[in-house]
């Protein structure tokens, strides 16, 4: 006999909007952090690694990988060209001066609305860069898609992210 799940069972399997928040928060904290590192290149390359695996899907199959500063090398389907986005260092993608290294003292999310599922969910808003010293706060829109990992925890599948249109005069 074949064991189906309750209804209830289901339900507690739903991506929930508190997890997404979760793991946005965590996003945030990663790339301050990642930031703090930026004088020590092995402990920084070291951190960047372990975050893009605890935050990122790259085990779990494709991700869909589009940062805000890349022109040459728009679109970013590995894991390499991850980390090299986020902390420079890689000749292949030589425009990559490392984003997390800006250093950034705080990210804010806000989303403008999420699509919550089973085993999917986007979110799509903007989030706010504050610099470290200047506090200079810079605006960036994103979508990000999440997937729950088989340990039940979110990680990033879409990561698209760009800056505002400015129309030309």
């Amino acid at each position: 006999m074949v064991h189906e799940p309750a209804k209830s069972e289901k339900i507690n399997k739903m991506i929930t909007k508190e997890e997404v928040l979760e793991t946005q928060k965590n996003w945030a904290e990663a790339l301050i952090e990642i930031g703090k590192l930026k004088e020590d290149r092995k402990a920084c390359e070291q951190l960047t690694k372990e975050k893009l695996d605890e935050l990122y899907a790259y085990d779990l199959g494709e991700v869909l990988f589009k940062p805000t500063r890349a022109t040459e090398y728009q679109f970013r389907g590995t894991k390499e060209g991850a980390l090299s986005y986020f902390i420079g260092g890689n000749s292949t993608f030589s425009e990559d001066s490392g984003f997390a290294l800006q250093p950034w003292s705080a990210v804010r999310f806000e989303n403008a609305g999420m699509i919550l599922n089973e085993n999917i969910a986007v979110a799509m808003g903007n989030y706010f860069f504050t610099e470290s010293g200047s506090g200079e706060v810079k605006k960036v829109e994103y979508t990000f898609g999440y997937i729950k990992s088989p340990d039940g925890n979110l990680k990033i599948n879409l990561h698209h992210s760009s800056v505002p249109f400015t129309p030309s005069m």
